[in-house]
């Protein structure tokens, strides 16, 4: 858990104590924003905002190939701050930096190409006839006009152009401190938006660096900012009409609240899930069993599409069973600092309480624990749970730990059906080689991605990527979210 606040002795301002929940010790001191400082940020971003929009593609566009290449070449430093403040594996901290650096470089290439549409004015003739007029001004009649006639009045251009729509308030959650962080921040500087930086309390260190080394790029100073406060101000930065649009990764219900409370500004919600994967008869069970091991624990099961319930096809069930137990006991536990560890801890002991909970709550309902279910500290080993229910927390809420159920079941459709029952739609994976099962589970299945032969933890940073149902709405992904953050102003020229 992070310190108790105290001012810094030289400037006044209080600060924090931000700990490793591994082992408690501190990482790093982050101030603590106050009224002033917010309202300092937000008029800095109106500021900012009018150079961002000024920029030219290609100022924008270097300044984000530069902070790749700049964080690309401090690679482990980025990686060591993320497993020390979030507790996230070395392994998992350095796939993260990867991604990030990528979402960096296609923001960029995005920057130079993105542009608006010509929109056809031409297309339908009641209605050109309706909106045309003679050179007198008089009604058109397309019955009596000729060719040349014709060819003059549809001299008419129509541009559909995008423009940046002011600043942005981009709140991101622990798990990804850098990469989601970059997921909001890329497209914004990419389109010529500025922006202010709501971190996860837990994890602002690393949006810190992150600024740094856009400022280091060329970034106008000012333009990104991190205020690090209070959820009391928090929700007054999501009140402010000075912001022309929230993002917001978390959770189901902060999310929704985010956006009861924003008022008239645009919203994007990535919100939680409760993962879901089909194994069908026809799969590849050892690579499937290995893929549902690696989305179930990866950063301790802290992931919103990281795999939770499990259904596999009876005639398989207990073939697939033996490979997943025999993947989930050569998980390594451990310290996140060392070296080829697959599970961590998670955020804090608060969470660590409430896995630990529904554990035994699903236990006492009838399920048995097969693998794991045992906690050090803020260590919770991988788990698998048999014999749940579809009312248990642990199959209907989002447990976000290294926890997965696994349940037999008749049919792929049974299983669609299953994993369809759900208020959440975030990510879903099917293993199966039924091209026919496959496409129809996306009709049936109401959730903004569907892995085909892998789990949903698959994902490449420009995908379209954002939920159905209580999982949020809008999309990120880099060009996906460059249209979130811009809005389009429509010209028509008539240049008969």
């Amino acid at each position: 858990m992070n310190q108790h606040r105290a001012p810094d002795a030289r400037t006044g301002t209080p600060v924090e104590s931000i700990r490793s929940p591994f082992d408690g010790s501190e990482v790093g001191q982050m101030p603590v924003a106050g009224e002033m400082q917010v309202e300092a940020a937000i008029r800095q971003a109106e500021k900012t905002f009018q150079t961002m929009r000024r920029l030219p593609r290609f100022v924008r566009a270097d300044i984000l190939e530069r902070a790749a290449e700049i964080i690309r070449g401090r690679r482990e430093e980025f990686a060591t701050l993320i497993a020390q403040e979030a507790g996230k594996p070395l392994y998992d901290a350095r796939g993260e930096v990867s991604r990030a650096v990528f979402n960096l470089r296609n923001a960029a290439a995005e920057a130079r190409s993105f542009s608006g549409a010509e929109i056809p004015l031409d297309v339908d003739g009641g209605v050109f006839e309706y909106q045309s007029a003679r050179s007198d001004g008089g009604a058109l009649d397309l019955a009596q006009a000729d060719l040349e006639q014709l060819a003059g009045l549809r001299r008419r251009l129509g541009l559909a152009r995008r423009y940046p729509i002011g600043p942005i308030l981009a709140i991101a959650p622990f798990n990804f401190p850098l990469n989601l962080v970059v997921h909001k921040v890329a497209p914004a500087i990419a389109v010529g938006n500025s922006v202010v930086i709501k971190p996860a309390p837990q994890t602002p260190l690393t949006s810190l660096k992150l600024v740094e080394a856009l400022e280091e790029a060329g970034l106008p100073k000012g333009a990104v900012s991190v205020i690090h406060c209070p959820v009391a101000l928090a929700e007054t930065m999501v009140k402010d009409e000075r912001f022309a649009m929230v993002t917001f990764t978390g959770s189901a219900k902060v999310g929704w609240h985010i956006k009861s409370i924003a008022g008239r500004k645009k919203v994007a919600l990535e919100l939680g899930g409760n993962g879901a994967v089909i194994v069908g008869a026809d799969a590849d069970l050892g690579f499937a069993a290995a893929r549902c091991v690696r989305g179930g624990v990866v950063y301790g099961g802290q992931y919103c599409i990281g795999v939770q319930r499990i259904m596999v096809q009876r005639a398989v069930y207990d073939a697939f069973k033996a490979k997943l137990l025999e993947r989930i006991a050569a998980c390594k536990v451990g310290n996140p600092l060392q070296e080829g560890m697959d599970v961590g801890p998670v955020i804090d002991s608060k969470s660590a309480d409430r896995i630990e909970s529904w554990i035994k709550a699903a236990r006492e309902g009838g399920a048995r624990v097969i693998a794991g279910g045992e906690r050090q500290g803020n260590v919770i080993t991988p788990t698998i749970l048999e014999g749940t229910k579809p009312d248990m927390l642990v199959e209907r809420e989002e447990i976000f730990g290294p926890v997965m159920t696994l349940s037999p079941i008749d049919s792929i459709e049974e299983g669609v059906r299953r994993a369809n029952d759900s208020r959440y739609g975030l990510q879903g994976g099917l293993f199966t080689n039924d091209l026919r099962a496959a496409l129809r589970a996306l009709e049936e299945w109401d959730v903004g991605g569907l892995m085909i032969n892998d789990v949903p933890i698959y994902r490449i940073d420009n995908m379209p990527f954002g939920g159905w149902k209580e999982s949020g709405f809008g999309r990120e992904g880099t060009r996906f979210a460059m249209e979130e953050m811009t809005d389009i102003k429509f010209l028509v020229v008539n240049y008969n």
